[in-house]
């Protein structure tokens, strides 16, 4: 069955949604799929704007076809080498055989690297600044160098105002009836795996991101068209300001959470009553996660939402509860900045781990670990120190 959706008179979606995936990547889980966006321009001359993912390709080839109507594709622009936007190039290129990629000398390596039978097919090297002209449109390019892989481009056409956009302003999170974001409840349905998906994905290159959003203040964009999840053409402010947040590290709210580890339920049962204590104290927002429980991902995307994080671990082998431990490495490996650290140990004879995270954290920039540790031996008996615990948080 064909589902291709218009965007405007002359650029069609032609993307296909995948709601059996339960892993992005084989690592972030999944509760509602994802889509694989792809866009098709006619003008005087055919344009199709990168690929889609091995998984959808009988769908993705049906759409092309069919809003082809019977034309012949002059240009196949390749703005991601990702696999999940390039598995179908060969497959294009031999239903379209006389067709030119179009792409950075970046991404034209990473074709012959995961194509090699195309080594022979016509290409065209752009950069930023190169134009595209396909009759009545102009289809500028803008470096996007690691956002979030290093042969990125963005695409901006002069005349609907639409820019392509690579993997930035996408979100997890399958297509449904409309492709169009001001036809979906962006808070309800798709927020929180945008934010998730930027924390997890692109989170690392937040510098890369700003340079990005410096070049687009420059053009006048009317539609934002990424490659995962609805295209935006209203309130589009909206999401630059988040992302704005989200590149700069900057909290967005002023909740708090608290991650604890936990083997036989102390540390997690003196989370809680920590959590109860800090939101009388603060009147916030507190949410409180067991890192065991919790995939690491939806961690992450708490991190970026709030700006105090309390950490309860627990004493494991001399040193860190391992899933905590893994949760820090991530935190590093994604450059958290501008976080205020709070540190709880358990240990019935040996808590050491407050020392171990502030080891961890202080590599971190510009975030803050309080001097205030709660530690536990055993059980949480301990009222004042709760108390104390509890209004240094308050006061941080």
């Amino acid at each position: 069955m064909i589902n291709i959706q218009p965007i405007t008179n002359d650029i069609t979606w032609i993307g296909a949604s995948d709601r059996r995936i339960s892993r992005f990547e084989n690592l972030f889980p999944l509760t509602n799929g994802v889509s694989y966006n792809s866009y098709l321009l006619k003008d005087e001359k055919t344009v199709l704007f990168d690929t889609a993912d091995l998984t959808v390709a009988r769908q993705f080839m049906d759409n092309l076809e069919a809003a082809m109507e019977g034309r012949k594709l002059d240009y196949l622009v390749v703005l991601h080498m990702e696999p999940d936007h390039c598995a179908l190039i060969s497959a294009v290129a031999e239903r379209y055989p006389d067709l030119t990629i179009v792409a950075s000398m970046k991404a034209l390596q990473f074709v012959d690297q995961f194509h090699p039978s195309l080594k022979n097919i016509a290409r065209m090297t752009v950069k930023e600044g190169s134009v595209l002209e396909t009759g009545s449109h102009k289809i500028s390019f803008v470096a996007a160098p690691m956002v979030h892989w290093p042969e990125v481009l963005f695409a901006y056409d002069d005349v609907s105002g639409a820019l392509f956009s690579a993997d930035a302003f996408g979100t997890w999170g399958a297509v449904d009836g409309s492709v169009f974001m001001d036809q979906h409840d962006f808070d309800k349905e798709y927020l929180d795996d945008a934010r998730r998906y930027y924390a997890n994905i692109v989170g690392k290159y937040g510098p890369q991101v700003q340079a990005v959003l410096k070049k687009a203040a420059k053009v006048d964009i009317k539609m934002i068209l990424p490659l995962h999840g609805p295209v935006w053409r209203e309130d589009i402010g909206r999401f630059l300001d988040l992302y704005q947040k989200w590149s700069t590290y900057t909290p967005e709210t002023d909740d708090i959470m608290i991650v604890y580890g936990t083997l036989y339920g102390n540390t997690g049962s003196a989370a809680m009553a920590a959590s109860a204590r800090i939101r009388e104290k603060t009147g916030k927002a507190v949410h409180v996660f067991d890192v065991s429980e919790t995939d690491v991902s939806y961690l992450i995307d708490a991190v970026w939402r709030c700006g105090k994080i309390v950490l309860f671990c627990p004493t494991y082998n001399n040193g860190l509860y391992p899933k905590m431990e893994t949760f820090l490495h991530d935190l590093a490996a994604l450059g958290v900045q501008k976080r205020t650290f709070a540190l709880a140990e358990n240990g019935t004879w040996a808590p050491v781990t407050a020392k171990l995270m502030r080891a961890e954290l202080e590599n971190l920039k510009n975030c803050t670990v309080l001097d205030t540790v709660l530690t536990i031996k055993s059980t949480l008996t301990d009222e004042e120190a709760l108390e104390a615990f509890a209004e240094a948080i308050a006061q941080a």
